[in-house]
């Protein structure tokens, strides 16, 4: 049951930095997790995760050695400043897709600046889109099949559709508005509130369920718990929510 898949009751969001073990707490009369377990918002139950692997396919935990390159990469400024830079330059588009479609747009951002300071080199090059190394394109990694699932793309294209579907989500503001329509979608299918904006600080069920929409759009158990760390960033807010004002002119 969708329900089953964003219950939850306890910890915050800050402390342990590792997922805690999973346990065996069933579904309650409702079909709704319980137990100490469901405390914490980025852990995911056995239930849950054959719900998530039976609907939408998951990868499980990244090993632990790609986890510590992960991190190091998370660690160098220059790169940092650099995707910075980059997501200044989405911001229009974030805010405005974000509104729409009512998507929390830090959350947005946040999966933004983590998808582009972890891109594979050269995978923003149209020959290697067009190669078949890739599964995923763009600034947000968007699937091709993404686009067939928001009825963008037919399920039976030709190759010549599907190469030009790939150019498409290269451009980075198709692609950061079929990112959002993916979580739009996910959110429609696992039962979401769509008449308000999910925040993670406000409360620990949004939380799970943003966890949840991170975890089917990476496939990776740890992934959720960078995407909320990232939320928590004060430089992903001021960007995204800073007034802008232009410079006067000076006085002559």
């Amino acid at each position: 049951m969708a329900a089953a898949l964003i219950a939850l009751a306890g910890l915050p969001l800050a402390g342990r930095q590792n997922p805690p073990p999973l346990s065996a707490e069933r579904p309650n009369a409702d079909g709704v997790l319980g137990g100490p377990a469901t405390a914490d918002p980025l852990h995911f139950s056995p239930e849950e995760l054959r719900e998530l692997q039976r609907r939408f396919g998951v990868h499980g935990p990244q090993p632990r050695l790609a986890q510590l390159f992960t991190e190091g990469i998370d660690q160098l400024q220059p790169l940092r400043s650099f995707t910075l830079q980059r997501l200044e330059e989405l911001r229009p588009v974030i805010l405005k897709e974000s509104r729409r479609q009512h998507v929390n747009p830090v959350f947005v951002a946040a999966v933004l600046f983590d998808e582009m300071r972890h891109a594979k080199p050269g995978e923003d090059i149209p020959i290697a889109a067009q190669s078949g190394l890739f599964s995923t394109h763009g600034p947000g990694q968007v699937a091709v099949s993404e686009l067939m699932h928001q009825g963008l793309l037919r399920r039976d294209a030709s190759e010549e559709q599907i190469a030009e579907a790939r150019l498409k989500l290269l451009d980075p503001d198709t692609n950061v508005t079929v990112l959002v329509g993916k979580f739009a979608r996910l959110s429609r299918e696992l039962g979401l509130p769509r008449r308000r904006t999910l925040e993670a600080s406000h409360s620990r069920h949004d939380a799970k369920a943003l966890a949840t929409l991170a975890y089917l759009h990476n496939g990776k158990l740890d992934y959720p718990r960078r995407i909320l760390r990232s939320m928590q960033d004060p430089e992903l807010h001021a960007l995204l929510f800073s007034e802008r004002k232009t410079p006067l002119p000076p006085l002559i």
